[in-house]
């Protein structure tokens, strides 16, 4: 009888709680798994005296993350006294929840690959989820190695399973297939450099630092638009939902919201805990948390809101978002909307109008 690997032990034990309670997001107060991951650049599969990480198996992908953030803690002085202020904290954290909810599993049934019966440490290319989040991780990473952020002259030539096309796998194939998305996480990468020798006080400096990080973010999630025809695999709900979400990074990006370990924590935990199916309609999901009912309602309505006003719900909110002190308002509002059962939803729409009034 072959023995199970510890990563894989580890990992069907965060989806057996799962099943019974809200998201499993931290394992001893870090994402999942995170201690089986690598610390060291040296410590990634290399050839030829080249980087060959393999995303699509979770912990080189959480690898990467991690990596990233220590890259640039340097250069995140602005954010806080503690050690896990890095925005990037939000994407790891996020690959967690991916894993432990299930959406890194092949959603065709085709493959055991992400199954707790099957590959548990596999991240299918057939998943909608992991392919948007490929687009976070991998552009990232190959512009902070291009930048020098993974040492000098680091070369990195990402793996990618046999048969699945369209994801890039070195700078220079993402920078041709994906240009704006590249330029961006360049932009950001030059703008953390930069920022050790700004002058601006620190709340404006990490407001700045946030900016450009976000729209680094937004450009992935943009190129990310390549994933789509994958979200046919999924129940209507589950793409509903989906497509919520990503909606979500509209409101998140232009408050500059501050996307440290403890904050996105608080925005991950109340997300659902596994892929929706058809007939799942909140807040009345029997085998869902309250906090899970209540995050897939207000998605809900704030869907229905922005459709009722002809889509302008995404403008007025980033018309409000105008200045250091407004954003800093936003957060407060978007943390008050997702995790407070009492905050009225008209409260969100009179603060926003009078937030505009003010820009």
């Amino acid at each position: 009888m072959s023995m199970l690997h510890p990563a894989s032990l580890g990992f069907i034990l965060a989806c057996a709680v799962s099943l019974s309670s809200s998201a499993v997001i931290l394992e001893n107060g870090m994402p999942i798994l995170w201690s089986q991951t690598v610390s060291q650049v040296t410590e990634l599969p290399t050839q030829d005296g080249i980087l060959t990480p393999d995303p699509w198996r979770y912990l080189n992908r959480m690898s990467l993350y991690r990596l990233l953030i220590a890259a640039t803690d340097p250069y995140m002085g602005s954010m806080g006294p503690g050690p896990t202020e890095n925005p990037m904290w939000g994407l790891a954290l996020q690959l967690g929840w991916m894993q432990t909810s299930g959406r890194l599993a092949d959603p065709t049934g085709l493959t055991t690959c992400g199954l707790q019966t099957g590959d548990a440490m596999c991240i299918s290319p057939q998943s909608w989820w992991s392919c948007v989040n490929h687009f976070s991780s991998a552009l990232s990473f190959l512009s902070a190695a291009q930048h020098g952020l993974m040492g000098a002259g680091v070369q990195v030539q990402l793996q990618t399973p046999a048969g699945s096309e369209g994801y890039c796998t070195t700078y220079v194939e993402c920078s041709t297939q994906y240009p704006d998305a590249m330029t961006k996480w360049d932009a950001y990468f030059q703008a953390l450099k930069a920022s050790t020798e700004s002058a601006l006080p620190d709340n404006e400096k990490k407001d700045s630092i946030l900016g450009a990080y976000w729209v680094a973010q937004m450009g992935s999630l943009q190129a990310s638009a390549s994933c789509n025809a994958k979200q046919s695999h999924y129940s209507s709900e589950e793409v509903l939902f989906a497509n919520s979400w990503m909606n979500s990074a509209e409101y998140v990006s232009a408050a500059h919201f501050h996307s440290s370990l403890e904050k996105s924590v608080k925005f991950l935990t109340p997300l659902p805990s596994r892929v929706l199916r058809e007939g799942d309609v909140a807040p009345n999901i029997a085998d869902l948390t309250p906090e899970e009912n209540h995050s897939l309602s207000i998605f809900s309505w704030m869907r229905s809101i922005n459709t009722f006003l002809g889509g302008t719900l995404v403008n007025m909110w980033k018309g409000a978002m105008c200045s250091v002190t407004t954003r800093e308002q936003g957060r407060q509002m978007l943390e008050q909307l997702l995790l407070n059962p009492s905050f009225a939803t008209t409260s969100f729409l009179s603060l926003i109008t009078g937030m505009t009034t003010s820009c």
